[in-house]
């Protein structure tokens, strides 16, 4: 299927690995110009190089941190004028809601709240204007089913959503959607080193953990980074432009909710 978006410009964040290059590489494998975006050089450089290798779209990359206002400026700076901008953070640490004091909650809410909310700021009323925009932001499954520990995560990411869910109303008549993609146990480095904290506090072997939580799973597998990274630049396509305003979740069918 052409997705009838080569040529267009994006911002993908926290690309460097795991799902937001999973995002990037689709959007590139589309023709889309792609700029990405996460803290570490080397990275960005080996992951802008594997892109470049689809031999398709553009790829550039800033190494900056979306967290704070220096780097965002830094990005923006010269890739202001984006037609598909995908917010992606790593979630905040677990643990007990009791030890959290302000600084630690700021914290959480920059990261995964804020920091996408000033990137939609900045992008768009450039997109309305142009008639052509597609916004995804990255959240968790843990906004739809809420876990114990994972507060910070479930605070600030509902508060994106919530946010999402008002300014989608008034972006879609021109031309401007926006979606969350909401991921759940994908098999990313990320993981891995969950798995292998687990197994530390547990006394066993990351090999085991991973078992035991496939053999919970209904799907009895991990997602792919593909499989949401392909889902990611359909919602960015030409053929999305009635998807507005929704919260995708992606977890093989661990919510046993409707």
């Amino acid at each position: 299927m052409d997705l009838g978006i080569s040529g267009k410009k994006a911002l993908v964040c926290g690309a460097s690995a795991g799902l937001g290059f999973a995002c990037a590489k689709a959007l590139v494998e589309a023709g889309v110009h792609v700029v990405i975006v996460a803290r570490t050089e080397s990275n960005l450089q080996h992951a802008a190089q594997t892109l470049r290798d689809v031999h398709a779209g553009e790829v550039s990359w800033v190494a900056a941190d979306v967290t704070t206002a220096e780097g965002r400026a830094k990005i923006l700076s010269t890739h202001h004028d984006v037609d598909i901008l995908v917010t992606n953070a790593g979630g905040p640490p677990p643990g007990d809601f009791r030890q959290w004091d302000r600084e630690v909650w700021l914290k959480a809410l920059d990261a995964n709240m804020l920091a996408p909310i000033e990137l939609i700021k900045a992008t768009v009323d450039g997109m309305m204007a142009r008639g052509f925009g597609r916004i995804i932001n990255i959240t968790s499954s843990a906004v739809k089913a809420p876990v114990d520990g994972l507060g910070l995560s479930n605070g600030a990411r509902s508060g994106l959503t919530g946010f999402v869910a008002g300014l989608a109303r008034s972006t879609v008549a021109h031309g401007v959607t926006i979606n969350n993609l909401l991921p759940g146990t994908f098999d990313t480095a990320r993981l891995a080193g969950n798995f292998a904290a687990q197994a530390q506090r547990e006394g066993s072997t990351p090999e085991a953990v991973r078992a035991a939580r496939i053999a919970k799973h209904p799907a009895k597998r991990l997602g792919l980074p593909q499989e949401l990274g392909n889902t990611c630049a359909f919602l960015c396509s030409v053929h999305a432009g009635y998807i507005n305003g929704q919260n995708i979740l992606l977890d093989g069918g661990s919510f046993a909710g409707v």
